[in-house]
């Protein structure tokens, strides 16, 4: 009997049992090699539940962290004298590699004259009229993260339309913020994590990505205030839109009445306006994040006119107490402070140029096309993902359309080996949502570096 792509999909790239014998192999020379790590891990969790200070730390490898000491372009190393190159880049955060010249000179600079005053400096000024020439939006402000951009849009929206729902996709990640963590379960929509109220259930609706016809269905009983999405879904590795989807997306929210706001968190190392400049994108906000602080804590979004008026000329709420700031609720204490500003003004200017996107894109090209020839080498059906310098695989002889998709494709236990092998040769892969992504820091040296640790890891196991 001949098996269905959707068969040949679900079955394990290894045999179970030598699947269980490499996966061991490589964790116990993992462990071996790295007793400064686990000793400070173990020393750790006196006063740190699990050993860490973000529980992440633990949750997103599969293995025991490795405790770092310095970075330098793009490879860092730990405490056990370990030198990996970096394909994660701390989820895109230090996209632009370890100590940028440019950022270093700024921060420590701004440091000295002082890093923070609760009110502008001229450098926040300069970035919003880059942010504004980029992405093609107006008006800017910014924030420490771009959950903190995320929710400082949705409370807008929710003012301005005077609704109270949002509508999301399946697969998205926008932050850990309350209204976002929800996920679709059995036709509704569910808390994502534990802790998490279930009042935000009620005011979330989810639909498959690249499925108008479920996006119109959410958005016809006109009480849906935002729609938030990512150009192409990057938290189930990358899952491109279909053809129309964007345009389509557009028509219907501008016809029922709900803002649009494109989450470019991942997508922004796409081009100097992400994707949403790319593909020619509209939106009525874009939230940003990571990236564009070159490794200094910061978040960004830009707005339509229309969004941006009630902070412009802030609503008055009667019977609000004298310490209120009164307007919308948005800002932060450390919001928009003189060292983030600083570090954007010197990454955008000075690291995330044109030329620098054009040549992290060229470096993508190649890694995507050295993946898809050792699979075809190794007679494997996989595919590669192709999204600028983010590519990636999926194991199949086709890619995702919808987060069910990914789901259905992808192999946990698989991704586990590789990080580990991949570890042990001198690579920091990226995490099993993601993909291997080209830094800034990064020439043609570092992308055949991981192509030969990868033709060397299907040598191994094929």
């Amino acid at each position: 009997m001949s098996l269905t792509p959707r068969d040949r999909a679900r079955r394990p790239v290894l045999d179970p049992t030598r699947l269980a014998f490499l996966t061991g192999r490589e964790e116990q020379r993992f462990l071996a090699d790295r007793p400064r790590s686990l000793s400070l891990l173990d020393r750790a969790r006196a006063h740190m539940p699990g050993g860490v200070p973000m529980a992440w730390m633990t949750a997103m490898h599969g293995h025991p962290p490795v405790f770092a000491v310095e970075g330098e372009g793009a490879w860092f190393t730990d405490v056990d004298g370990h030198r990996y190159l970096d394909m994660n880049q701390a989820d895109l955060s230090m996209n632009v590699g370890f100590g940028p010249p440019a950022v270093v000179a700024a921060v420590a600079d701004r440091m000295r004259r002082g890093s923070q005053f609760m009110l502008p400096t001229e450098d926040a000024i300069w970035c919003a009229e880059e942010l504004a020439e980029r992405w093609d939006l107006p008006y800017w402000q910014f924030t420490l993260s771009a959950s903190g951009a995320n929710t400082e849009i949705i409370r807008l929206a929710r003012h301005v339309s005077g609704r109270d729902k949002i509508l999301m996709f399946d697969g998205k990640y926008h932050g850990h913020i309350e209204d976002s963590l929800v996920i679709m379960s059995e036709g509704g929509v569910k808390p994502e994590l534990y802790g998490l109220s279930n009042a935000a259930t009620g005011r979330a609706r989810m639909v498959p990505f690249n499925d108008l016809d479920a996006v119109e269905r959410a958005l016809s009983p006109r009480d849906v205030a935002i729609c938030i999405v990512e150009p192409a879904l990057t938290n189930v590795g990358v899952v491109m839109p279909a053809e129309g989807f964007h345009q389509g997306l557009r028509e219907l929210t501008e016809h029922y009445g709900t803002f649009l706001a494109l989450d470019e968190t991942h997508t922004q190392i796409a081009s100097p306006g992400g994707l949403k400049r790319l593909w020619n994108l509209e939106a009525d906000a874009v939230g940003l994040g990571k990236t564009i602080g070159g490794g200094v804590p910061i978040g960004a979004y830009g707005l339509s006119e229309t969004l941006a008026q009630p902070l412009k000329t802030p609503p008055v709420m009667q019977g609000a107490p004298m310490e209120s700031v009164g307007g919308v609720a948005t800002g932060g204490t450390l919001y928009g402070n003189a060292l983030s500003m600083a570090a954007c003004r010197a990454a955008l200017s000075q690291v995330l140029t044109p030329q620098g996107f054009v040549r992290t894109a060229a470096l993508g090209a190649q890694l995507a096309d050295g993946l898809a020839g050792l699979f075809a080498a190794g007679s494997l059906d996989w595919q590669v993902h192709r999204l600028t310098s983010r590519s990636g695989f999926t194991f199949a002889s086709h890619l995702p359309r919808n987060a069910a998709e990914a789901r259905e494709l992808a192999q946990p236990e698989f991704y586990r080996l590789l990080r580990l092998w991949m570890a042990n040769r001198g690579v920091w892969e990226s995490v099993a949502t993601a993909g291997p992504t080209v830094s800034f820091a990064m020439a043609e040296a570092e992308v055949a570096f991981y192509l030969e640790r990868m033709r060397e890891f299907l040598g191994d196991i094929l």
